[in-house]
This record gives C-alpha cells, structure tokens and sequence, in this order.
C-alpha cells in the first residue's frame, strides 16, 4: 500500500481502511483516490457510488457497514445528502476507536453534511481538494484537522483530457450546450425543510436558461440535458414539450465525455461545471435572479443575469 500518496503519511491508518461512499460527488473524489494510491479497502457503496467506483476500479465486493469498520483500521468517506451511511460510519468508528477521515468534495454546506435531526457528528479529520476549501473547512471546524489533498477526481480529469480528442470550437458557426441539472430542491428540502429554500429550484434555473440562452449569440446546434446521478431522466421531459430547442437528454455516455462533446457547459453550482473548466470550456451559471449567488469560487464561470444585465 502506498503510504505517502499526495505526501501524506497514511502509517497511522495502515492494514486495511473501509471506503464509505453513497453521493456521486463524494465517489468521484474517492474513487479516483483509492485507483492512485493503491490502498488495500473494504467497499461500503450505496447509491450512485457503486457504479462510479466500479467504473473506475472495476468489479468490486462490498461488505456490510458493520463489519467493514470493525475490520479496518480506519475509515475514509464521503458525505451525503441522500443517505446516512457515513454519519453512520463516523458514529461506528468512534465507538470502536477508529480513525475517521471525511473527504469534502464541494464548497458549500461543510457543517450540515454532518448534521441529522439537528445533532452534529464530526469525524476525527477533514481532507478537502484545494486552497480554498481548506480555508472555509478550517473557519466552520476550528480545532479540527483540515488537510489539503490535491483533488484526485480533477487530477483524473486533466489526464483523461490530454488523452481525448478535442475539437477547436472557435471556428464554428453554431455552438453545443451541455446542461447539467442538480437536484436543488430535494436537497433543500431535506436539509432545511425549505425546498424553496435557496431562492430557486431546478425546474425554474432549467427554464431561465432556456428563456435566455439565445443571448450566448450563436445559433444553437444543440442542448443535452444531463440529469444528476440521483435523478431520472424523466424528470426533464417536459423540457422538449415547453421549448423549441433542438434538446436532447444526456447521460448516456460518461460526464467527461458529454463535457468533451460540448463548447458550453451550464449549470447553477455543480462540480461538473468545476470539470468543464477543466476542460477548457466556457462555463456558465444560470441561476435565476432571487436566488443565492452561485458558491463555486471559480472566476472563469459566468453568471447568466450577469450577461443579460449587459445587453441592456
């Protein structure tokens, strides 16, 4: 097992560690952790998580919340909105005296992924995925250890480009859009009991874009709307009955695949969008007006009321 990965000594978690994972977000980040360091696990896959880790990592056993923290020596997670089973797996580890480490993919909500019913369970230590992240994560956790690791799944990402052929879209006549929706009101709902709570749901980002989009000032070759791993497709369909646009449903084929595809990617605050501009591509927030600023701390994303705020 590589025990100095990122330049981090993992000897105090050594023997084998239990993966817990449910959330796409928090799968992409730990998938691609696990396939470059090389650690020995135990798999705690629930969700979306299992068929990105299998992607990855192909075939994999999992084993049973249980006994997978009793076995290791200590545990790695993600967090979740949809599921308790890290909460669950910090709460396990403690009381059996094991390390618990919890890897923030996102930049935004830090204390309440560890919040139910309003009780905080915090795990013995914070990775995150850049600067910037760290120092959020250490203003909403004093006093508990934040360790910068650089992003695995971004890291993943810049290979996998400089392995695909791109096209130069800067001579085109008509462009391609890439939509990628987030479940917005079921999270808030959840987590605040609001599903307005942000001042918007997907449904009313999805159909400001598409109210607007003709300001990105070239004619519309076509719109794939991707929906969120935990969504079904069908929750869009009444997009293509409402809007003329040439709109197609993605998801098909991988996320970096459909980005690739594409010469704009849109979304409100998705980590896609952070992988767009990975990408090279231009990337744009389409929150409506009313609704909270978009967290990504990403100059380079443009906001759409913004853009329509200059052609007045």
């Amino acid at each position: 097992m590589n025990t100095a990965f990122y330049g981090l000594n993992l000897k105090g978690y050594e023997l084998v560690i239990a993966v817990v994972c449910h959330d796409a977000g928090g799968a992409e980040v730990l998938s691609s952790y696990v396939r470059e360091s090389g650690l020995e696990c135990f798999y705690v896959l629930e969700g979306p998580a299992r068929k990105i880790f299998e992607r990855k990592l192909g075939s994999i056993a999992t084993t049973p919340l249980g006994d997978a923290v009793r076995q290791s020596a200590s545990i790695l997670c993600g967090t979740s909105w949809q599921s308790d089973i890290e909460i669950n797996a910090i709460k396990l580890a403690r009381s059996l005296g094991k390390h618990s480490i919890a890897f923030l993919d996102h930049w935004v909500n830090y204390r309440e992924r560890f919040t139910r019913a309003g009780i905080t369970l915090l795990p013995d230590e914070i990775w995150v995925g850049d600067r910037i992240a760290e120092s959020m994560a250490k203003e909403v956790f004093p006093g508990l250890p934040v360790t910068w690791v650089d992003n695995p799944y971004l890291q993943d990402i810049r290979r996998e480009m400089a392995a695909i052929e791109t096209r130069n879209s800067h001579q085109q006549d008509s462009i391609t859009i890439l939509y990628v929706c987030e479940p917005v009101s079921e999270h808030a709902l959840l987590q605040h009991g609001n599903a307005h709570f942000l001042g918007y749901v997907e449904d009313e980002a999805l159909r400001y874009f598409l109210s607007n989009c003709s300001v990105l000032g070239k004619p519309i070759k076509r719109i794939l709307i991707r929906p969120h791993p935990s969504e079904r497709a069908e929750k869009y369909s009444w997009v293509q009955r409402e809007f003329e646009w040439p709109i197609a449903m993605g998801g098909v084929d991988t996320l970096l695949e459909e980005i690739v595809g594409s010469d704009v990617v849109v979304g409100c605050e998705s980590m896609a969008m952070v992988v767009g501009l990975c990408a090279g591509k231009s990337v744009i927030s389409c929150i409506p007006p009313g609704g909270r600023a978009c967290v990504l701390p990403h100059p380079e994303i443009t906001s759409l009321q913004d853009v329509l705020a200059m052609k007045k």
